[in-house]
């Protein structure tokens, strides 16, 4: 039995994937400008919810605020109206949940200026952005009508099971390498490395007193806090993991494009990943020598959403439209 989405709950499901990317990208540059404490009241922005002065840092957090609500707003109609249209029950329970995380992730970046910006609820509200848009791609995906059609295939739905476990492999590399990405950012070790190719001025980094001494030497002259070897060591694992994922979609490539019943649509997610990792590589670099320009570094960071979103896409493309399906 398929179900037809209504097409304008189809369309809504999609715009509140876009409005959460774009959220994301509004957060990196709150934390980018260093406007996190510009509002120093929450849930109101100097007692008032919706009007307050766009001006200095207060436009980054307090229009960070206003997109928020608006994506917790869309959240709570999205659940209600797959409620009343959808009968697919586990699509309810999954709507729901997105609700709850959308107030939980406004609590956590409450407490994130109520507490002064401590580290570790900055990157459990960075990691849970991450994840709700995830939630969002799948609900978008479940009232799609590529889902739909493929529910009406009748048993001759495209699938590509060999691609399946090395596409959920690089969403979890994905995944793993944004939330190192959120622990370096809110740690303060974006330019705890200060160049690239090389490290601190040599090829291979040596984590040694000296390499700290030469980077917190170069902090120095461009009026930057001084950095400790933890933070070196945050930045470098970052980008070891940028060469893992490298490595990974050379792996993922080989395996999809060796694979003669590959369709157009999941060769096109392929090749659209690579391009965004390229992208996303360059980003990094980009982030690295402009010394953290907040546009790049904020783009960086909703790259990487986006490039989440995308192989969480490749992985219910190549998969059964039906679970039921699944080969045991």
């Amino acid at each position: 039995m398929t179900t037809h989405p209504n097409p304008g709950l189809r369309v809504f499901s999609k715009l509140l994937c876009a409005a959460t990317l774009f959220l994301i990208f509004a957060g990196a540059m709150v934390n980018s400008t260093g406007s996190g404490l510009a509002v120093p009241d929450w849930p109101t922005s100097y007692g008032n919810w919706f009007f307050v002065p766009m001006v200095g840092g207060v436009f980054y957090e307090h229009g960070h605020r206003l997109i928020a609500e608006a994506v917790g707003l869309m959240t709570v109609v999205l659940a209600i109206w797959i409620k009343l249209k959808d009968t697919r029950k586990w699509l309810h329970v999954l709507g729901f949940v997105a609700v709850a995380a959308v107030i939980i992730q406004g609590v956590l970046g409450g407490l994130t200026v109520l507490y002064y910006l401590p580290t570790p609820i900055s990157v459990m509200h960075g990691v849970l952005a991450q994840s709700f848009l995830i939630l969002t791609v799948v609900i978008a995906y479940d009232l799609s009508k590529e889902r739909n059609d493929r529910l009406d295939a009748n048993g001759l739905d495209s699938t590509c099971s060999k691609l399946i476990k090395p596409a959920v492999i690089f969403g979890l590399l994905i995944y793993l390498q944004l939330i190192l990405g959120a622990i370096m950012r809110h740690s303060g070790a974006g330019l705890a490395i200060y160049d690239f190719p090389t490290m601190a001025g040599t090829w291979w980094p040596t984590l040694n007193e000296g390499m700290l001494f030469t980077i917190n030497d170069w902090r120095f002259e461009n009026n930057l806090d001084p950095v400790n070897m933890t933070q070196v060591t945050l930045h470098l694992i970052h980008r070891i993991g940028a060469a893992v994922i490298l490595v990974y979609l050379i792996f993922l490539n080989i395996n999809a494009f060796k694979n003669g019943k590959l369709t157009p649509r999941l060769k096109n997610t392929v090749l659209l990943i690579d391009l965004l990792v390229a992208i996303q590589i360059i980003l990094g670099i980009m982030t690295v020598l402009t010394g953290k320009h907040p546009h790049v570094t904020s783009t960086h960071v909703a790259c990487g959403a986006l490039t989440l979103s995308l192989s969480a896409i490749l992985v219910l493309r190549a998969m059964p439209a039906r679970l039921s399906d699944m080969k045991k």
